[in-house]
This record gives C-alpha cells, structure tokens and sequence, in this order.
C-alpha cells in the first residue's frame, strides 16, 4: 500500500510540477503576444505619420516653393518660350517613313 502511496505522491508532485510550468509559459507566451500587438500599433501609427509627412512634403506649394529657391525655376512666358516648327516633308521623305 505505501509503493501505491509514494507513486502516487510522486505522480500528484511531477503533474503539479508540469502544470506550474504550462501555466508559467502561458503566462510568458500572453506577454510576449501583448508586446507584439503593442509594438504593432506603435508601427501603424509610424506609417499614418510618415504618409501624412508624405502629402505634406509633396505638396504643390512645397515642390514649386522649392523649385523656385533651390533649382532656381521660374514660370513660362511668352517671352523666353520658343516654339519649334517642322518642314513639311517631301513626298521621297514621306515614302521612306513609311507613310502614304
């Protein structure tokens, strides 16, 4: 009778044991989970950032503000656009182009 006690006792211990351990991991596993869905929302609210950044940035205001100071651009006129014409082709010229 005391061989079945202590092999119970030492199965009623190790199970004790194992369930003290899945519970440990549990509890480690659930805290490493609520780290990653926080970090998650940390990134997600780094990226509406950034793309708000990114309108802001390439803004039309922004690009022609730029434009003018850093590459030194200014607006068309009539003044200093130059217009390009063609000849008309000759029929030999056409011919060789390929069309009729």
């Amino acid at each position: 009778m005391t061989r079945i006690n202590t092999l119970l006792i030492l199965a009623l211990v190790a199970t004790a044991i194992y369930l003290v351990r899945v519970q440990y991991e549990s509890r480690r596993l659930f805290s490493e989970l609520d780290k990653a869905h926080s970090q998650a929302r940390r990134l997600a609210m780094d990226v509406e950032r950034l793309e708000v950044e990114k309108r802001a940035q390439a803004s039309p205001g922004r690009v022609e503000r730029l434009a003018r100071e850093k590459l030194e651009m200014r607006q068309p006129t009539p003044a200093i656009t130059t217009y390009m014409s063609y000849p008309n082709p000759t029929p030999a010229q056409s011919a060789k182009a390929g069309t009729p």
